[in-house]
This record gives C-alpha cells, structure tokens and sequence, in this order.
C-alpha cells in the first residue's frame, strides 16, 4: 500500500510506505525498495550511535539510506573512492548514489582506512555524502571534510559491502531488496529469505496491473567462494518445488489452500541455496507439471507472457514461468524448471534460451510434486551457455566428468518438413559451425529406420509398441501418488466435494483410470526398458571410454513459426500419445539440451509489423554424460558458436 504523502530531500526524493507485514515499502529516487523487518546488524556502540542517527537521519522518517564500503587498503583517496562507488553503481542493480547519502569506510587491512581530508573533499562533494562513519581514530582528528559530517563509530563486522537502511528509532541495519514487477506474469508469488533457513511471502507490491513485486537483495552482498560459486545468482522455481515457510500450488488454488506452508525445503532447491544461489520467487506452471494450451486449459491461474516476438506467443509448458521469468528479466540469472516428457526444453524452444533435462536420476526428486517417477527430472534455465553449464555441472551430483575428447560423430535427425527457408538457412549455417569447431562431419539419422534393421527379438514396429507408453506411465502415477491423496485430503477436509482441476490434468487422470491399468503399467516400464536398452547398444546412445558419449544427436527443435497464445484448440481428452525424437530422452534417460541458435522474421498478427521467434537446437549425449554436454556447451559459448541471448522481444538486439 502507497503512503498518502511523498517525503522530499534536498539530494534524493525519499518515500516510505506504511508497515507492511514484516517489513517496509521505501522509495529511493523513484525506485521502490522493500526494507525487511528482520535486522542484520546494528550501528556502533550506545555513544557513538546517537551522534550517528542524529546526523544521517531524514527529519520525519524512521529510515535512512547507508552504503558499507570496502577499501582495499590501508588509506584511500577521492579518485579511489570514485573507483569502488561506480563499480557498486555498474555490477549492482539495487544500488543507486543516493545510498552514499551516508557512507561507512571499511578497510581489509585494519579496522578502517587512513583519510585525508583534503583529497577527500571532492569526491565526498560530488557523490552528495553528509556523513562518513570511520572507525576510531581513522579520521587523524581532523573532524569534517567540508560539508561531509565525519564520526567515529562501529558497525557489525561481518556486514557485506554494500547499501542498507538504518532505522533511526533502533539503530538496526536492513537489507535492501529491489522490487520489480512481474509485468509477464512469471512468478506465483515473491519471496524473501527469513535469515534463518527459510523464506516467507513478500509482503510487499507496487502499484501495477495484474502483476506481483519480486524483491532482489543487492549482489554486492556476494562473494562467489569454492564453497559458494553460484553466490549472489538469482533464481526462481517453478511452484512445484517445496520450500520452507512458503506453501506450494502446483498451478491449482485449492491445493495451495488445503496444504499450506512448507516445513523443509527440497533438497535440489536447498543445494542451489548451499551454493550461494539467491531464491527470489516461486513461478508459474502448468497444473501438476502436465500439458496445457494458454487458451481455456489455464483456469485457476493466467498463463505466464512469452516475452519474445509480439508478446502473445505459446510460452510452451510445463516450466511456464520459470521459461517466461528467464527470457523476460534481466534481473533473474536463472530458473529451475522440471522435465517429464519435455517440460524444460518445450519453453527453452518457445523463449530462445538454455534449457534442458539430466540424465534421469541425476538429482533427487524429493520435495516435489510428482508427474512420475519413471522420468520426473530437475533442470535449470539461462540466458548464457557458459552460465547453464557451470550451474549444470555444480548441481548434479557425481555426474561423469573424467573425460578426454569430445564424441568424434554428430548424428543429425530429419529436419521437418515444414521448415521455412529462413530457419533451415539458420541451422545449416549453425550446424556447419558446430561441425567445424568439433572438426566432425554430420551424419543424417532416422531413429525409425535403425530400429528397424536392428530391433532383434523386440517388436518390429518402434512406434507403435510407444504409442501409449507416455501416456500410461505418467497418468497411473500422478493419479496415485497425487491426485488420489488429494481427493480424499479435500474431501475430508469440505464435507466430500471434489476440488476444481484444469481440464489437462482432470481428462488425463480420467483417461489413466480407464487406460492405465496395473497390467498396462507394468507393459509400460517393459517398453521403456526394451528401447533404453537397445538406444545404448544398437541405436545412437553408446557410451565411449573418452569422450563419455560415442556421438553428439542433434536436430532442430523450434523453428520460428508462430504459435498464438489466443488460438483455441479442441478440449483436451487424455495425454500426449505417440514417439517422437524428443521422447528418446524420457525413455532413454539421456541428457538433453535446448541451445539458441538464432532468431528468423515472421509478420505478427498481434502488432502488424515484422516481429522475430527463436530458433533453436537440441543436442544429446548418452545417459550420464551431463558433465561432457555441459562442458560443449560452455565451449562453444566461449568460442561465439552459441552467444548469450538478451532478455526481452528479441534474442540478439540490433
């Protein structure tokens, strides 16, 4: 909630909000903040804070603005000074020079700089500093620096760098986080770290339409370590993932009312968090992780916005938000998404960004809510290869990475038939790349016609022996490790009614308990164990004793042709049958990865101009090769075969 008047300052426009929750809504020169109720260090010894107050703080408020700074050694100078604060204005994105309204000199070689008063007071000038805190006996006993109050004082020693508030009624020091809003719709909801394991709800919005305020802490709070080497990345999860102090909805309103908040935080997330990722927010999917269409299939939530194009692309599923969020904010790093039957790489497609599945089994599962076991895995989104690969290879756990080489033979699918010049131009052009930077040649590969001739005893027909395997597994076992539980749970909780489903997962549920009987089920796992087993021997997923993977498979998975989000469809009647190429990996249980590769024209008929949609790749590797995928990856970001994308309408700005 707005207060109803604005506070004015002399250097900065300042604003407070009236409590909120557990914490604060300030504005700071036009940019809102949220200011936690939760204290994280305090200002000097009873003597020296009442001086300090008394100088920094702003007549009427209880909030006054602070930036802690670490100088590198013994003394500093005003050009020195200049240096560090435009390096805060330019790495961080919630600071801003109206936090160097007051100004804490800290130094790593004794307990604060040497100052000299009159190289000082040019820089002091022109940053708009009224007071600079020292440590005793820093400040030579020259007193002020021109119109820069200087006092002595102390303030917690184990505070990072960087900008705080101050509240004048305690002397407490604050946090800030900077509130955006959700303009795509990405995020469920914020939240906020409780400084103590867990996280609560931001309880805090800006004034917008429709959207929610995600709160970002400053990354000058960071410092990545061998112990932390993600510190200060953002992320959000998809709102499938249990973390503590915050409930989880699955994309369904009832079950996030009827369950509440958690107690512990799942463990792939909680390993994120050990590594020095920063949860912001919990994002969008498709109800229990299945399969809908943004029109009439989304009814308990909106679908998340696809940024890119005109804005009212098919942001794909069931990673919505967690896609979306990645390719619409700069100020998120990543996200983490799910991938049963092709959740990750479906909006790693529709958006032009990174984004895949492990190898199965490559992270614990525990925590989240289930689709199926047989291929449930997490995966993570990026707009940078370089930075998929290095959160891809920390997160998993004991994957494979004694290796030598990379695979000698790039097995290219059929492209589809009804590529446009336009996109097939793009990727021969980028297959012609990748080709020269392995120094391999492609070789065509048709999946159906190896099956084929090298079956064996299995049946002859590839296809039709999959055609239900997907849909069986998936509905047997969310109906019974979710949907079942939760009936009955509802039921006795609201005097026997049913809860509301989306149509997707209601029809699916239904078409499971008809279709997917025991029997069914256990032909189900036999299928899936007939192709896993020929894939690693007579199809294109053998291993090598070098390179991890005998061979790199590739072929084009999103091709630039537009996909209305407002178009209707014909009402969902079960799940998704059939074999395809982007099966193999949920039966195989190969890493697969969704990669960029560039971006073709298409005339919107939303804004009636020439517009652009991403196309992009996939690229496998043989069950457990996750470390040698990743490593490709980052290599051929580094060597401009597969640069970073922007956040926003396009992949590559002019």
């Amino acid at each position: 909630m707005l207060p109803p008047a604005l506070f004015l300052l002399a250097a900065s426009r300042f604003a407070i909000a009236s409590l909120v929750g557990s914490g604060t809504v300030a504005s700071l020169d036009g940019i809102s903040y949220y200011v936690g109720g939760i204290p994280v260090g305090q200002l000097g010894t009873n003597s020296s804070r009442n001086a300090i107050i008394e100088a920094g703080m702003i007549p009427g408020m209880d909030l006054f603005p602070i930036t802690v700074i670490d100088v590198p050694g013994a003394g500093i100078q005003g050009n020195d000074l200049l240096g560090i604060t435009a390096q805060y204005d330019e790495e961080d994105d919630v600071f801003q020079p109206a936090f160097l309204k007051t100004i804490y000199l800290r130094s790593a070689e004794m307990s604060s700089p040497a100052l000299n008063g009159t190289d000082l007071e040019g820089a002091l000038s022109s940053m708009g500093t009224s007071l600079l805190i020292t440590s005793e006996g820093a400040s030579g006993g020259f007193g002020d620096i021109g119109r820069t109050r200087v006092l002595e004082g102390l303030i917690s020693a184990n505070l990072p760098k960087g900008p705080y508030f101050v509240s004048a009624a305690t002397g407490n020091i604050f946090k800030v986080h900077r509130l955006y809003g959700d303009d795509n719709l990405a995020f469920i909801q914020g939240i906020v770290s409780d400084e103590n394991g867990g996280y609560t709800s931001l309880p805090a919005v800006t004034e917008n339409i429709m959207t929610k305020s995600i709160a970002v802490p400053s990354r000058l709070y960071y410092t990545p370590s061998d112990d932390q080497p993600l510190a200060g990345l953002r992320f959000g999860v998809k709102d499938i993932y249990h973390v503590k102090g915050v409930g989880t909805s699955g994309g369904n309103r009832a079950f996030y009312y009827l369950y509440g908040v958690r107690n512990t935080t799942c463990l792939s997330v909680q390993r994120l968090i050990d590594l020095g990722a920063v949860l912001v927010g919990k994002m969008g999917t498709v109800q229990f992780a299945n399969g809908d269409r943004v029109t009439a299939d989304w009814v308990d939530f909106h679908a998340p916005f696809n940024p890119r194009g005109d804005g009212y692309q098919n942001p794909s599923g069931s990673s919505t938000g967690s896609g979306a969020g990645t390719a619409a904010y700069e100020w998120l790093d990543m996200a983490v998404g799910s991938d049963t039957g092709g959740s990750m790489r479906g909006p790693a497609g529709s958006q032009g960004i990174f984004g895949g599945r492990p190898s199965t089994g490559a992270i614990s599962m525990d925590g989240v809510l289930p689709l199926s076991p047989v291929s449930d895995s997490a995966g993570v989104f990026a707009r940078s290869g370089s930075l998929w690969a290095k959160i891809t290879q920390l997160w998993y756990p004991n994957i494979q990475s004694n290796y030598t080489s990379y695979p000698k033979t790039i097995h290219r699918a059929v492209a589809p038939i009804n590529m446009t010049a336009a996109a097939r131009s793009v990727i021969d052009g980028w297959v012609a790349k990748l080709e020269d930077f392995l120094q391999v040649t492609s070789t065509p590969a048709n999946f159906t016609a190896r099956w084929e001739e090298t079956h064996g005893d299995a049946p002859e027909n590839l296809a039709e022996m999959m055609n239900l395997t997907y849909g069986v597994y998936i509905t047997h076992d969310q109906w019974a490790s979710l949907g079942k539980p939760f009936f009955d749970d509802y039921a006795a909780r609201h005097g026997g009614r049913q809860p509301y489903i989306n149509p997707g997962p209601l029809a699916r549920w239904q078409w499971g308990q008809v279709h997917a009987t025991d029997a069914d089920y256990a032909q189900a796992l036999r299928n899936i164990s007939i192709f896993k087993n020929w894939w690693e021997t007579e199809g294109f997923g053998r291993s090598d004793p070098e390179s991890c993977s005998e061979s790199l498979y590739i072929y084009a998975w999103s091709t630039g042709e537009p996909s209305y989000r407002d178009a209707y469809f014909a009402a969902p009647t079960g799940p998704p049958l059939g074999f395809t190429e982007s099966n193999i990996p949920i039966m195989a249980g190969t890493p697969e990865v969704v990669v960029p590769v560039g971006e073709v024209p298409y005339n919107s008929t939303i804004t009636m101009q020439t517009e652009y949609l991403p196309v992009t790749m996939a690229l496998r590797m043989a069950r457990g090769c996750d470390y040698v995928l990743a490593s490709l990856v980052s290599d051929l970001d580094a060597a401009g075969v597969l640069p970073s994308v922007a956040a926003g309408s396009r992949l590559y700005p002019e």
